[in-house]
């Protein structure tokens, strides 16, 4: 009989990416669940608000998750071509879809921050980075396609000595399904910030608010966040 191999430290543990959104909210959960260490790893990179940090800090000391906020504004000159870090560039509202995808692409960003977040890795010994891309986001943003993760995935494996996978549980999932992975875990996703705006309430105009309520509504369920304008039929 073949004894099977204790689990390491390496596989006990995973870094987060966690933004303070919805998606990542949900990764961060899963991974809890999942009963590992985990270590959550926000980035500021001179985006147009912090709200986002602000939430995914309070939400670490909350679950008591070590958390690190890492300061790359020095690379804001090379990532400023998008409406989510130029503030001057007016920011598009409406569903998403190709004809507004371009204004909030950022350069390169996931590729960047999975690079840190590996280096985070193979610096505490964990043997995986968590992110959540999903399927939504396939047409909007290239780095959030299968292709994509999975040569991050190659890389990972042989850019150290010390080898990190990529996971990302929800790459093929839609929002809503990744809403419904959530509510069924008892999340309360009034702990997350989506709106492109950095306002005291959510705009309920932008692609991405537009986004988050239409998957509050294909569940069925009223979404937490205060609005200050929600799109008809949305209560």
């Amino acid at each position: 009989m073949t004894l099977s191999a204790s689990p390491t430290a390496a596989d006990r543990t995973t870094v987060v990416i966690y933004s303070g959104g919805m998606d990542s909210y949900t990764v961060l959960h899963r991974a809890l669940r999942e009963g590992l260490d985990v270590h959550a790893l926000s980035f500021d990179y001179g985006q147009r608000h912090a709200r986002e940090l602000e939430v995914a800090a309070r939400v670490c000391r909350e679950l008591n998750v070590p958390h690190q906020v890492v300061d790359i504004r020095a690379i804001h000159g090379l990532i400023d071509n998008s409406a989510l870090t130029d503030a001057s560039r007016a920011l598009p509202e409406g569903d998403y879809g190709e004809d507004n995808l371009t204004a909030t692409v950022v350069p390169n960003r996931n590729m960047i921050l999975l690079a840190l977040a590996i280096a985070k890795a193979v610096n505490i010994g964990a043997g995986r980075v968590d992110y959540g891309a999903h399927g939504g986001d396939h047409v909007l943003y290239p780095d959030c396609r299968p292709e994509f993760v999975e040569a991050m995935n190659t890389v990972a494996g042989i850019a150290n000595f010390e080898a990190v996978e990529i996971h990302a549980p929800y790459l093929r999932a839609s929002k809503a399904q990744i809403l419904a992975d959530g509510l069924a875990m008892g999340l309360d996703f009034a702990d997350t910030w989506t709106c492109y705006r950095g306002e005291a309430l959510a705009c309920g105009r932008c692609g991405s608010c537009r986004e988050r309520l239409a998957a509050f509504a294909a569940n069925g369920a009223v979404d937490p966040l205060g609005y200050c304008q929600r799109p008809a039929g949305e209560s």
